[in-house]
């Protein structure tokens, strides 16, 4: 009997140890660092609120720092080096550049800071999370083709180069290149991933063709600004469709002859503060098996918008 409790007390001790050492091996989540491409999109905004909330449920008081890079690739390797320089633990990245942005991730990783990205791929990043861009360009544009019985002529208003609207793109060309109805008479101007950026594209657009029908934007601030434009120019009869799900697209969708028809959603807030969670897993060195995770969209029109649980809904 003395050699059991012996051997008890042991294992028990063994035991209260590893769970010592193991709380003893947990890292403080001290600071985050986050680069979003633009502030002035409620877009980021949500996903800030996402990270931020994530990370504060780990340490109430982790320091954030968020900042915005313009879409300027320059500035958010700046911003990046900044990061690194001031220590901070985790850096949540959402790249302006889905490739050059790579160098600078690297001498983070180099630095020891855990790299995680949101909406966007990231060369190097530890963790991404994102919507399913591929699937979002494809169901917009499928939209159109609906719409438009098969037959009509099409423009696509593309943004910076990120991995997102870079798929979103693709998903759309694809739907388009496989209706032998449809004619694609623009697919390469930059409405920069802002509202004043797809109204000056769509301007130009209106201007060139007379009997354009429908426009894809690759966010919801170029395809509003593309709305824009073309009750400019008293054009009421173009369709137009985004990515994003935004607010304002939510408002659009309810207002009686708005050309901005439908949407593929989003959830920044859920994407970011998944990639915040992923992130202070691997910064504890505990990687998750798959290293990118795809949130699907959905489709927002003005019949279904009344029951879509939006970016501003309860969390």
């Amino acid at each position: 009997m003395r050699i059991m409790n012996k051997l008890a007390l042991g294992t028990a001790m063994a035991v209260g140890l590893a769970a010592t050492a193991h709380a003893q091996d947990d890292k403080t989540l001290e600071s985050v660092g986050i680069s979003v491409g633009l502030l002035g999109n409620p877009f980021f905004v949500a996903t800030i609120e996402g990270i931020t909330d994530a990370a504060e449920e780990i340490n109430p008081d982790v320091q954030i720092t968020a900042v915005s890079a313009d879409y300027d690739l320059n500035k958010q390797v700046s911003q990046i080096d900044n990061f690194i320089a001031s220590g901070v633990d985790i850096i949540m990245l959402n790249a302006v550049d889905d490739s050059a942005i790579a160098p600078a991730v690297q001498r983070a990783k180099d630095a020891g800071i855990t790299v995680g990205a949101f909406d966007v791929s990231a060369p190097g990043a530890e963790v991404t999370v994102m919507t399913d861009n591929v699937a979002a360009g494809t169901i917009a544009c499928e939209y159109i083709v609906e719409q438009l019985g098969g037959e009509g002529n099409v423009a696509i208003i593309k943004g910076p180069s990120s991995s997102s609207l870079n798929d979103r793109f693709r998903g759309c060309s694809d739907v388009f290149a496989a209706a032998d109805g449809i004619e694609v008479l623009s697919d390469d101007q930059n409405g920069m991933g802002s509202r004043d950026g797809g109204l000056q594209v769509m301007q130009g657009l209106l201007t060139r063709f007379s009997d354009l029908d429908a426009v894809f934007g690759a966010n919801d601030p170029m395809a509003l600004g593309a709305q824009l434009a073309a009750r400019q120019l008293n054009r009421t009869d173009v369709i137009i469709t985004g990515v994003d799900g935004a607010p304002d697209t939510e408002d659009a969708l309810k207002t009686e002859g708005a050309l901005m028809k439908a949407s593929a959603s989003q959830d920044p807030y859920g994407m970011a503060a998944e990639a915040m969670r992923l992130s202070y897993d691997v910064f504890q060195g505990n990687p998750p098996a798959e290293d990118t995770k795809l949130i699907a969209p959905e489709l927002i029109t003005a019949e279904n918008v009344d029951e879509y649980q939006g970016w501003t809904a309860e969390r």
